[in-house]
């Protein structure tokens, strides 16, 4: 009952701002046009209409949709992530942490009730970001003359495999709010990771033996192999062969945790300052 009425503090707090519903919109503007763009360049190279000028991959066939609907993940990935660690550092930023722990004493129950919200407004963040690349990138395929492949159990799976991962990057932003107390910092540290740090490094990997196989193992490369036929991966990311789906499942719920874990003993049980 307390991890239940903690769960539900949790979520008034996230669903009485505004700071959610504005990233939402960001998210399905920046995923949709991205994915709607992608979608005619592909789909006009793949009818002829570019004449050959296109650099996206060619030759996908049935696979044609995957990859946009893939942007979600591929793209969209740092917007549920960044949510996650505001979940936890914005009660430092705000000074609201104290009330928190006044309300449920127990912090370990605090901390699980925010991964619980978290999970929520990750489904929020999951269905806005694919539905946004479904219903852009989709609907310009089905302009072009070409199946969007929404009739088949492998378009689902890979759909629901990209909500899963989405939500999990949530867990992964909260476990690094726990980690990291100062929100700038925190935000920061993400977006310069996400963005330069991680996609130079799996780029890099692909041209030193060995480091290929240890590139599989970055976050973003696991969320790409959960998700699977993602366009970074179709163009050549670094690996040479990442990891199965439920590996790169397993691979970015342990960044999650062990983040969390490390944050708990390290910074969540001091004092609040």
């Amino acid at each position: 009952m307390n991890l239940l009425n903690a769960t539900r503090s949790e979520l008034t707090k996230q669903f009485s701002t505004s700071v959610w519903w504005i990233l939402v919109i960001v998210l399905v503007l920046y995923i949709g046009s991205t994915a709607g763009g992608m979608a005619a360049v592909i789909a006009a190279g793949e009818t002829g209409t570019l004449g050959g000028a296109s650099t996206l991959p060619t030759g996908l066939g049935e696979r044609i949709p995957r990859p946009i609907y893939g942007l979600a993940t591929a793209m969209g990935y740092v917007f549920p992530l960044i949510v996650g660690t505001l979940l936890v550092t914005g009660e430092y930023r705000h000074k609201t942490l104290t009330p928190t722990f006044l309300a449920t004493p127990r912090r370990g129950v605090a901390l699980s009730a925010k991964m619980v919200a978290g999970i929520v407004m990750g489904l929020v963040f999951a269905v806005a970001a694919v539905g946004s690349t479904v219903v852009a990138g989709g609907g310009v395929l089905a302009v072009f003359g070409i199946d969007p492949q929404l009739g088949s159990a492998e378009t689902w799976a890979l759909l629901a495999r990209m909500v899963l991962a989405l939500v999990l990057w949530v867990l992964v932003g909260i476990g690094l709010g726990t980690l990291i107390r100062n929100q700038i910092a925190a935000v920061v540290g993400i977006l310069a990771f996400t963005q330069f740090v991680e996609p130079i490094a799996r780029l890099g990997a692909g041209l030193v033996d060995g480091l290929a196989d240890v590139a599989r193992f970055l976050p973003g490369a696991a969320s790409d192999a959960l998700a699977g036929d993602s366009i970074y991966a179709i163009m050549g990311g670094g690996a040479d062969q990442p990891l199965d789906w439920w590996a790169g499942g397993l691979v970015l719920a342990g960044y999650a945790l062990v983040f969390a874990l490390i944050g708990y003993a390290a910074s969540w049980r001091r004092d609040v300052v």
